[in-house]
Formats: structure tokens, sequence, C-alpha cells
């Protein structure tokens, strides 16, 4: 499959995962959890620990802050409310769910791909004076040197990243690798559009 159908197909998914209804996206997000653990396990719980404080953020701001019927009795005015929790939940749920639709795309389209989909995506924006090919090919500059960099692991003292290792990276041949956008490519992208529009119009 395309990389730039497969981008456009996660994209999708993550929008339907915004339209949801709140009795749909509990199911929605054991999903993408049980595929997130299952096939990118490592990834996901690396990802869901770099947002565990965007997340407590979220159900503090939404529990807390949210007019409603108090959930704890004894203290009203100390306590969340029960329109604020469900709220908190809900917008909680959505963020797990994405990042793990977001480990799942990493784990499984590696970085020349994706890159290559995004050129393919980004082409249109030719028409207004923009290359998507140098955009395309600074990605995957960034990308590269973000792997390639000893700080990529995450370990050492905060003060390493002050140091300039740029020098320490071999320099390799960077190429942008292109895909054939076949016609089944781009009839099952225009399907997959029209899907996504008549759900949000729906």
């Amino acid at each position: 499959m395309h990389s730039g159908l497969i981008l456009l197909l996660w994209l999708a998914t993550v929008t339907l995962l915004q339209l949801l209804p709140a009795h749909l996206l509990g199911p929605a997000v054991a999903m993408c959890l049980l595929l997130g653990l299952g096939f990118a396990r490592a990834r996901t719980v690396r990802l869901l620990r770099r947002v565990r404080i965007l997340l407590a953020a979220i159900f503090v701001l939404f529990a807390w802050f949210t007019p409603g019927e108090a959930l704890l009795l004894d203290w009203p005015r100390l306590g969340p409310s029960r329109e604020g929790s469900l709220l908190a939940l809900e917008h909680a749920g959505r963020l797990v769910a994405i990042v793990c639709a977001v480990a799942l795309l990493l784990e499984r389209l590696p970085v020349e791909r994706l890159v290559s989909g995004l050129y393919t995506l980004g082409r249109p924006l030719g028409l207004l004076g923009l290359s998507a090919e140098r955009l395309a090919l600074r990605l995957l500059l960034v990308l590269r040197y973000v792997d390639a960099s000893p700080r990529a692991s995450g370990a050492g003292h905060w003060k390493d990243w002050l140091q300039d290792d740029a020098g320490a990276i071999e320099a390799t041949p960077v190429r942008l690798r292109r895909e054939r956008f076949g016609w089944a490519d781009a009839l099952l992208s225009a399907g997959v559009f029209v899907c996504v529009l008549w759900w949000g119009l729906a």
C-alpha cells in the first residue's frame, strides 16, 4: 500500500476519533490501547509516559473547573463535578487513542516511507508556490538527526542538550523515496475523504 494512502487512512482514523460520540469512545479507546500495546508496546508506553502530565492537567481542568453536580456530596466545593469528570474522561480518552495511533504509525512505517507519504500528500501545495520536496527533505533531515543523536535515547543530564554534538553524527546521503501513486490509491483516497466528510456532516 502506498505510504501516502497509509497516512491518509491514519489521518481519517484520528479525525473519526475526534468525531465519535461519547458512548462509542470507550470501546474505540480500548481497541486503540490493545492494538498499541500488542503491536508497538514499547513505543506506546513511552509516548503515554510523555503525555502523563498533560493527561493529569486535562483531568484537573475539566473535572474541577466545569460547573455541575458535585461528585463528592460530602465535599461539594472541594471535589470535582460529575459533568466535569465525564468531560475529563472523554478528552483524556481521545488523547490516549491518538497517542496509540501515533505509536502504531511510527512503529509500522519507516521514516523514509513516512516522509515519502508526506511528500505525496503535500504535492498539491505546489499550486501555492510551496515545494513539497524541500519540506519532505527537511523533515527527513530532522528525523534522521534526532534518531542519530546520542540524546535521542533520553539518557544523560539535561545539560547535555546544550552541547553541540552535530559533528559526532556521520554525514550520510539523503534520498527522498518516491512511490508511485496509482489509480487504485487515488480512488481509495477519494473514498476515504468522502466517508470522513459524510461522517462529519451527519
